[in-house]
């Protein structure tokens, strides 16, 4: 078994892999070099597992590019992956996720981009639709963009059904329960500070992942807050009483334990660097109730960040857990975050890191 870390920086991406069970990993790369990789998934429901890359060319523009050979060989559609229709008047500026579909759907994978719109696949990503139910929605007009750009930043396919679940910034958390014809926003008790009443959309949700404990259960970390729902969205409790700071970019939650999910706080709202300049993760084992710090393998005296996309799970046994900073460097955890190790060190700022385990 070979564990695979992909890891997206501002220029270019590394593959790491582990043949040890995840103690020491070996570097190749860079692949893309000088193209800003935002967003990046292994498709591991192909005979050979596909590396798809949401690149920015720079003077070209973004498109997603893919390899089959674990990044010995790139390809990209001539006339581009994802390509607005002209009756729209928009230009893609950015891939922000990347998200295969489950076994059931082969050839489906999800794109969310900027401006926000959400793109389906149904040839493993080497040509994208767009969802026109998500497009033409009433609100889209008052989505406003996050400090970052306007990002369709995650999107969660439910294998069991037709449900998507997506969250953006800002709009919020919205779910379709048609495969994507028609959506609603979801984020009763998702705070906004910077408005002056709870709004039904326009919060700036900025990840939010599936609890083991099945599709309806979700966590989320806010612009300021962490929360959960127990019914797929329509109502959100906070959870985080216990975590030094509440802001934050990334969240994720255990694919087998319930109940468990990984934050890293930073100070809010404009130094979003860890409290204190200790990077660390925190970890919930029981659904919010308490929280805590793992620290051994992290830095102190690190003002670093760690966004949205550059943190994930795996879903070894124990689950890995995986860091990815602004100051290039990335760390491993074989033991679900009590102890972490380099993965990488001095690589350009780490945008998003997905794991996955080969046969």
């Amino acid at each position: 078994m070979t564990d695979l870390l992909a890891i997206g920086t501002r220029k270019g991406l590394w593959l790491a892999r582990s043949e040890d069970g995840r103690r020491t990993w070996t570097l190749d790369g860079p692949h893309l070099l000088a193209q800003e990789v935002a967003a990046v998934c292994v498709d591991t429901r192909r005979a050979n597992p596909r590396v798809l890359a949401g690149i920015q060319y720079g003077h070209w523009g973004p498109t997603v590019m893919w390899s089959d050979d674990l990044g010995a060989s790139w390809h990209e559609t001539d006339s581009g992956a994802i390509r607005f229709p002209e009756d729209t008047g928009a230009a893609l500026e950015r891939v922000w996720q990347l998200r295969p579909d489950s076994a059931d759907r082969p050839d489906v994978v999800w794109a969310g981009c900027e401006p926000h719109s959400l793109w389906r696949s149904t040839d493993g990503g080497c040509s994208f639709s767009l969802v026109r139910g998500h497009w033409d929605h009433p609100h889209r007009p008052t989505w406003e963009p996050g400090g970052g750009g306007g990002a369709v930043h995650t999107i969660l396919p439910d294998p069991a059904s037709d449900r998507v679940t997506i969250a953006m910034s800002t709009g919020g958390v919205y779910v379709s329960e048609d495969g994507g014809e028609r959506w609603e926003p979801r984020n009763r008790g998702i705070t906004a500070p910077f408005l002056p009443e709870p709004p039904e959309y326009g919060q700036c949700v900025h990840k939010v992942a599936v609890d083991a404990a099945g599709p309806d259960t979700l966590v989320a970390q806010n612009h300021f807050g962490v929360f959960r729902t127990e019914d797929a969205g329509r109502n959100w409790t906070s959870i985080a009483d216990g975590l030094p700071a509440d802001f934050g970019f990334p969240i994720a939650a255990s694919p087998s334990a319930p109940g468990t999910a990984w934050v890293v706080p930073l100070v809010a709202d404009m130094q979003r660097v860890p409290p204190a300049g200790r990077l660390r993760v925190h970890r919930t084992r029981d659904a919010g109730a308490s929280w805590s710090e793992s620290a051994t393998g992290l830095p102190d005296a690190s003002w670093t960040a760690v966004m949205r996309d550059a943190f994930c799970v795996d879903e070894a046994d124990p689950t890995g857990v995986y860091v990815g900073t602004r100051d290039g460097c990335v760390y491993a955890s074989a033991d679900e975050g009590e102890s972490f190790a380099v993965v990488a060190e001095h690589l350009p700022d780490v945008l998003c890191v997905r794991a996955v385990q080969l046969p």
